[in-house]
């Protein structure tokens, strides 16, 4: 068993996409504000149990470990008999810290609870055989996931992982430069032809003093927001074939290469990977207006002294794909945390996880437990910054009822980073090879054919 664990946790290694620190993220609209409960057991029922270590991997940073600590002594409190370890691989960094505990698990490394970025890292890692299915500590606490969570991952229908955290994408905007543009604030009814004219009466300055209207980051998601928003899944149709030759991929295509190479409002493709820019930066020195992201940003712009800035930075819904396009679909990512398949204390990593994702206190990003109350997370985690962050349009955007995002998580296969890595690719080819959006979507078709050949041996 754990020889064939390290040959799939390789093969997930050499196939690993440039994934979000966080997570298109991902991420439904938050309503519910109903107190938090959870199915865990009173402390007093685990006075006489044996002591318990658990090992918690993670990527945090040392502003996350002070919070996560917070949450881990309250568990503790709980159920005195169970120690937590949290033991932070690269802190600030999923990509290089899941591939870290790839190689730990292959080797045998004792694990008993993982956080992962996004739905495909877990599910890969599902499939993989390296994580517990949850369906036996779900039915022995009468938990229902999907009344409880957003998004539920789910392997040949067992589920695999509870959602920690929500993050769903929304415009952060440079008011200073808005004002400056005499333009409004964005609302539900904008389209991306207009985010790109919005791009271009931002842009400002020319060689290294310019301002770029907006800025789109390497990862999948900014090859075709659409595709994250408004399809069941970016990468397949409801019936488990490659979806790359959906009309929207040509479509956000050649919005990138106009924005680049006709209106010269975003900075080139070439240039964001040559000198691998930091989206942070970017947007926070003011070198660009604009740019589509999620609540993980928002620390960012907290933190003055690591990026000081002077500018209020103000929130618009993303965009939508047409004039005759749904109002308020978004992309919503978010973090998953899942049981080790060779954990020897699997109902403990379970009580663990359960307790995590439902605790609210000590939260520094929106929850993906729908019992939450996510105004009071927003009003604690960002009213202290109301003069760097527009609270009252971050809570108009994110709160709205038409906020949704159509992904539908039981449309999904172990292979889904691999299909990323294809749409990422396939976007590299057409801005930098100069192919057509039509010879980039076949060549995408053609590779996750391939894959999918390949996985189904």
């Amino acid at each position: 068993m754990k020889k064939k664990m390290a040959i799939l946790l390789s093969s997930a290694l050499l196939t690993m996409s440039i994934l979000s620190a966080c997570s298109s993220g991902s991420n439904q609209g938050n309503t519910g504000s109903a107190a938090v409960t959870t199915s865990a057991a009173p402390a007093a029922t685990q006075s006489d149990a044996k002591p318990v270590n658990l090992k918690f991997y993670t990527w945090d940073n040392e502003t996350n470990q002070v919070a996560r600590q917070k949450m881990i002594d309250a568990f503790q409190a709980k159920y005195p008999n169970i120690k937590v370890q949290n033991i932070s691989l690269v802190p600030g960094n999923s990509v290089e810290s899941m591939k870290k505990m790839d190689v730990l698990m292959s080797s045998g490394e004792e694990v008993d609870v993982l956080e992962y970025g996004n739905i495909d890292e877990t599910l890969a890692r599902a499939a993989a055989g390296v994580l517990a299915p949850l369906d036996e500590f779900y039915a022995k606490g009468n938990v229902k996931p999907e009344e409880e969570y957003y998004i539920n991952p789910k392997v040949n229908g067992k589920y695999y992982a509870t959602m920690l955290t929500s993050s769903p994408y929304f415009v952060l905007i440079n008011e200073d430069a808005l004002k400056e543009a005499n333009l409004s604030l964005p609302s539900f009814d904008w389209t991306w032809d207009d985010f790109r004219e919005y791009a271009k009466k931002l842009s400002k300055g020319e060689g290294n003093d310019k301002r770029y209207g907006a800025y789109f980051h390497t990862w999948g998601e900014y090859t075709n927001l659409i595709a994250y928003s408004d399809l069941k899944s970016p990468y397949l149709t409801s019936d488990l074939k490659p979806g790359f030759n959906d009309p929207s991929f040509a479509y956000f295509f050649n919005l990138r290469r106009a924005m680049e190479k006709d209106d010269k409002s975003v900075k080139p493709l070439a240039d964001v990977v040559g000198a691998k820019l930091s989206y942070i930066t970017e947007y926070l020195n003011g070198k660009a207006a604009m740019l589509a992201t999620a609540p993980f940003m928002l620390d960012n712009v907290m933190n003055k002294e690591k990026y000081p800035h002077t500018f209020k930075s103000v929130i618009a819904p993303l965009p939508r794909a047409s004039k005759t396009g749904e109002q308020g679909i978004t992309n919503i990512g978010g973090s998953y945390v899942s049981v080790a398949s060779n954990s020897k204390h699997k109902q403990e990593a379970y009580d663990f996880i359960r307790y995590m994702t439902t605790e609210q206190e000590a939260r520094l990003e929106l929850s993906g437990y729908k019992k939450a109350d996510p105004k009071a997370i927003v009003d604690r985690l960002y009213g202290k910054a109301a003069d760097i962050i527009d609270v009252t349009s971050l809570q108009t955007t994110i709160f709205d009822k038409r906020i949704k995002t159509n992904f539908d998580p039981a449309i999904s296969v172990s292979y889904g980073n691999q299909l990323k890595a294809v749409l990422e690719k396939g976007f590299s080819k057409f801005m930098l090879d100069n192919t057509t959006a039509e010879e980039a979507q076949k060549w995408m078709m053609d590779e996750s054919d391939k894959i999918a050949k390949q996985n189904a041996k």
